[in-house]
This record gives structure tokens, C-alpha cells and sequence, in this order.
């Protein structure tokens, strides 16, 4: 498929499908609208009528145009109210008129979308999002492809869009990102492994020229990454510590790192994930380290002024005679020591060493993202993810960027005092607390991590998969996370 921009006259404009996007409460046709309407002997007003079509963000008609016209059909898709117009609302809309053209078998397709703020630039580029999301699939694991001849949309044109070439490669570069991080959730756990993430991190640091350093269980021993080992210990399945680096030429405006969890199976440990815990779901616990890859593919291909470190601890958490058992205590990489109270929260074990790791490499900010609690998911559903930072600065970057990628999360409160329920009778401190607040301590444990860098966490326990399609997402992974990771780079370049 080709997204291209266009300067041909809406008027001009010939091809399957044509989209136009109407504002709430504003669908009477003037100007251009109404000449067009004309050419087509009244079909739109006739068609905004009898479907009593109102304009609210997302909804969709269409109708077939008379025989003989160069435009087959017509899509209009409702934007909400004008003064409600954010990216995202173009974003959702586009990826909408996309599936309605996938199913009326449309190979071209034309968009009528107004601006965003007066920005051309933006406004292409998440258009193009928009359709390039909602139009992903993944058949990697059926035996046979889907039955789909002739409904495969080959060219999209941005009308009054001339001169955005650049903001259409944006997004093809920003959506294989995602799509990487989307085929990495969704892969099952024999599919993608520690070794195999590790092999997809060498892979991309190969063809976009990053930097890649494997750090295997040797090496991490000799870093004294107790907590990380202690989860891997269990697994037939070596640890692989990933840390790829991106960096641009000449001196960096600022240093950052991305760290994402990547426990590629979570069976729970010992402490097991019984009946109805979701254990047959656990291939998505890596999720946070699929976000950390498919941002290092996009950024590597956008090359900001920015340097960035992209880091996993991956592993497997199993169960076999050598699996960390309630009650063991580790050592953390930083020396502090845990006492292993639930296995099954090992996720801030890896996290642990990574982020003692990456507090070393003298950075600007850490981020991690992890598929860490059940209890975010309960505070925030399956939409948002939350966001807990001390620092204020990063907490606004983080907000901005998301509102710009169209990615929810919301900042939750780091109450001091909860970490009462973390303290250990015979270590420094237990991994998990008491249920109540029980994403908030998680992150209070991840804090004990980091000592001089300013950092943020990112529970998206919710967001990173959904059962049915969701806007531009299909049903199944998402990809959550890089879009608002990648833009977070960016702006701190600007």
C-alpha cells in the first residue's frame, strides 16, 4: 500500500473511494462540499439525510455513486466537535474509513480531512497512522492466509496534503514500530524466547547501524544481577540481557533510556498462576521490552539528536528443581537485598538490575514500561496506563508526548508511606506489599533502583493487548507504548 499527498482538486479527484471527514452538528454542504454534491446529483445530501448522519467523532456511512463516475463511492466520516479536533480524533477517524474501504473492496482511496491546528505536517501524519494501523494484520501463525482477493487497498491519497511526503514517511517509520511490538506481543512463548529477542535486537541494530551488546548469564552474574538471575534460574532457557544504543552524529542534546520488561513467559514461579489467572496469556509479559524494541526501530530510522539506550533483562519465569522459592532472598546489582515473598511478581525483579544498570550509564532520564500489576489494571481498566514518576519534569514530558501519540495514561500518586508494607524482617525489603496500593508499591520497589537519574514508570498492564478491535487496534497486541515513547524522544530533541 501507498500513502501519498495530493494536490489534486477535491473536484479532480478520480478513484474507488472517496472520504470526507464532517464536523458534529455541522453536516450542511457548502462551498466545495456543496458543488461536489452537485456532481453527484444530490447523493450526498440525499445520503446525510436518510441516514440522519449527525457528525459524531467515529461514525461512518457510505454509499455507491450512479454508474459512469470516475468516484465509486463516497465515505463520511463524523469528526465530533470542532473545537473537540485533536490528532487522535484524525487518527481514529482515518483508521474507520480505512476498514470501511477494506471491506467495500476499495484499491483507491481518497481523504478530505480538515487540519489539525492549522498543521499540514501533523495532520498527514496521523492520517496516514490512522489507516496503516487499523489495516495491520497478523497471519504469521494461520496455515492457510485468509480469503481476501481483490480487497487489499493499494493507494491512498492525502487531498490538499501536497508537499507532506516527509510527514508520511514519519508515520511509515513510527507504525513499523508498532507493528514490530504488535507481532512481538502477540507471538506465543515458543515463538519468541530470550534468545530470540535477543536475535530480533542484533536484527535491528544490523540493518539501522545501532550498537548491540548482549549481556549473557556470565556477564550478568559478574554484575552481581541477582534479582534478575533469580528469575531466570528456573528456565532450560539462557537470560539475555539486551542493550542496544542508538546514537546520532555529532554531540547528543540529551541522554535517555528506554527500559522495557521482558519476561517472555510468566508462569508464575512457584508461587503458580492458578484457574482464571490469565496464565494462558502470559506470552504478553514481555510487552514492555517489545515497546523498548519497536521505539529503537523507529527511532533508529528517524534519527534524532537524541542518544538512547534501549534495555530488556529477558527471561523466562518457570518452574523446575532450581526455581527461587518464597522466602529466598537476592541481591540485588546495587546490593540491596530482597526477600522473595510471591514469585509471581518477578517482573520488578528484572526491572531491578536494569534500572541499576542504565542509573550508571550517566542519562538525562530513564523510562520503563512494563506489564507489571493486576492492580493498575484495576484502577485505570484496560485503556490506560499509569504513570508514576517523583519527577515532575518527566511526568509532563511523558503527558505530552502521549497526547500527541493518542496513547492514554494518567499519573498516579508515589506514596511514601506505602513502602511501610515493603520492609523485610530479614532483608532490605520485600518484592511485593500489601494489596491495597498494590501498583503503587510496586513502583516505590522500583525507585529503591534508581539513585541520581530522573525516571518514570509506566504500568501497561491494560493497554498493551485488547480483546476486540479498538480504534485503529485490531483485536490482540497493540503495540502500546511506542508511539508515545518515540515522541517523547523527539520533543526532548526539538
Amino acid at each position: 500500500m501507498t500513502i501519498q499527498p495530493s494536490d489534486k482538486p477535491l473536484l479532480e479527484w478520480a478513484g474507488d473511494s472517496l472520504a470526507i471527514g464532517l464536523f458534529e452538528d455541522a453536516v450542511e454542504l457548502t462551498g466545495e462540499l456543496a458543488t461536489l454534491d452537485q456532481k453527484f446529483s444530490g447523493v450526498l445530501k440525499e445520503l446525510i439525510a436518510e441516514e440522519e448522519f449527525k457528525g459524531k467523532a467515529n461514525s461512518t456511512i457510505f454509499t455507491r455513486v450512479n454508474p459512469g463516475s470516475p468516484v465509486r463511492k463516497l465515505i463520511l466520516v463524523g469528526l465530533g466537535k470542532p473545537d473537540e479536533l485533536k490528532l487522535d480524533t484524525l487518527r481514529r477517524a482515518a483508521a474507520a474509513v480505512a476498514r470501511v474501504a477494506k471491506k467495500q473492496k476499495s484499491k483507491i482511496l481518497g481523504f478530505s480531512f480538515p487540519l489539525w491546528n492549522n498543521d499540514p505536517a501533523a495532520s498527514a501524519q496521523v492520517i496516514a497512522e490512522g489507516v496503516e494501523l487499523a489495516l495491520y494484520q497478523d497471519i504469521r501463525f494461520k496455515s492457510e492466509p485468509p480469503e481476501e482477493k481483490g480487497s487489499q487497498i493499494e493507494t491512498v491519497d492525502l487531498l490538499g496534503f501536497g508537499g507532506q511526503e516527509a510527514a508520511i514517511t514519519r508515520a511509515n517509520q513510527i507504525v513499523s514500530g508498532v507493528n514490530l511490538a504488535r507481532e512481538l506481543v502477540a507471538a506465543p512463548a515458543n515463538a519468541v524466547t530470550p534468545i530470540t529477542l535477543a536475535e530480533t535486537a542484533q536484527a535491528i541494530a544490523k540493518e539501522y547501524g545501532l550498537q548491540v551488546e548482549i549481556l549473557e548469564k556470565e556477564d550478568c552474574e559478574k554484575l552481581g544481577m541477582g534479582a534478575f538471575l533469580g528469575v531466570a534460574q528456573a528456565s532450560d532457557l539462557p537470560p539475555k540481557f539486551i542493550h542496544l544504543t542508538y546514537k546520532p552524529e555529532g554531540t547528543p542534546k540529551r541522554k535517555l533510556a528506554i527500559i522495557g520488561k521482558g519476561v517472555t513467559f510468566d508462569s508464575g514461579g512457584l508461587n503458580i498462576k492458578g484457574a482464571g489467572s490469565g496464565i494462558e496469556t502470559m506470552k504478553i509479559d514481555m510487552g514492555g521490552a517489545a515497546a523498548t524494541l519497536g521505539a529503537a526501530k523507529a527511532i533508529a530510522q528517524i534519527k534524532p539528536d537524541v542518544e538512547v539506550h534501549f534495555i530488556s533483562a529477558v527471561a523466562e519465569n518457570m518452574i523446575s528443581g532450581r526455581a527461587m522459592h518464597p522466602g529466598d532472598v537476592l541481591t540485588a546489582s546495587n546490593g540491596k537485598t530482597i526477600e522473595v515473598n510471591n514469585t509471581d511478581a518477578e517482573g520488578r525483579l528484572t526491572l531491578a538490575d536494569a534500572l541499576v544498570y542504565a542509573d550508571k550509564l550517566g542519562l538525562d532520564a530513564i523510562v520503563d514500561l512494563a506489564t507489571l500489576t493486576g492492580a493498575n489494571l484495576i484502577a485505570l481498566g484496560e485503556d490506560i496506563a499509569g504513570l508514576y514518576t517523583p519527577d515532575d519534569a518527566v511526568a509532563s514530558q511523558l503527558e505530552k508526548a502521549a497526547q500527541t501519540s493518542g496513547e492514554k495514561l494518567w499519573r498516579m500518586p508515589m506514596e511514601e508511606k506505602y513502602f511501610e508494607g515493603l520492609k523485610s524482617g530479614i532483608a532490605d525489603m520485600k518484592n511485593t506489599g500489601p494489596r491495597p496500593g498494590g501498583a503503587i508499591t510496586a513502583a516505590l520497589f522500583l525507585k529503591q533502583f534508581v539513585k541520581e537519574t530522573p525516571w518514570a514508570h509506566l504500568d501497561i498492564a491494560g493497554p498493551v493487548w485488547t480483546d476486540k478491535e479498538n480504534g485503529y487496534n485490531g483485536a490482540g497486541a497493540t503495540g502500546y507504548g511506542v508511539r508515545t515513547l518515540v515522541n517523547w524522544v523527539l520533543e526532548i530533541g526539538e
